[in-house]
């Protein structure tokens, strides 16, 4: 598995975010069964550049804690059979899963988790692994799909022990 992560901005989280971020990808796939090794970009910055990507991908002009970029559409989520035999799902050296990026706020993992109650670790593994569960073709659109994907969220989190 590979977990590439970029930290581009001056705020520090104070915390062991590469960690926890290598917990939680391996956890969220294999809770979905990934059948793959798999790779993931991750980048960590502030709420000013997160602002920007998210205008430039999004057209919303505001900062948000944490953005998804799947790399191949799922019509079912977690149906890894679907990209069985895709090339262009696989990256061309290391036969990896390529599941796509991940861009998260630092100054936003900090402020909700002052706001929830909870430490940066479990704010971090929890937008890590929603981020994750988004990169396989989860969604939250309609109250169904919300409630079946807070549920997986919340049974990976608490299986690492990142309990609120």
């Amino acid at each position: 598995m590979t977990i590439d992560i970029e930290y581009e901005t001056e705020t520090a989280f104070g915390i062991d975010y590469r960690a926890v971020i290598e917990r939680v990808v391996p956890a969220v796939l294999d809770s979905e069964k990934c059948p793959y090794e798999a790779q993931v970009n991750i980048l960590i910055t502030d709420n000013d550049a997160i602002r920007e990507i998210n205008c430039e991908q999004r057209g919303i002009d505001a900062p948000t804690d944490v953005l998804s970029f799947p790399a191949a559409e799922y019509d079912t989520p977690a149906d890894f059979e679907m990209v069985s035999g895709r090339i262009d799902c696989f990256h061309p050296e290391t036969g990896e899963l390529l599941l796509g990026d991940i861009v998260l706020s630092v100054e936003r993992v900090i402020s909700q988790a002052e706001e929830y109650g909870h430490s940066r670790e479990r704010e971090l593994g929890f937008l890590v692994a929603h981020s994750m569960l988004h990169l396989i073709g989860y969604d939250h659109m309609e109250e169904e799909e919300r409630a079946i994907m807070e549920q997986r969220q919340r049974e990976i989190l608490e299986g690492i022990g990142l309990k609120r």
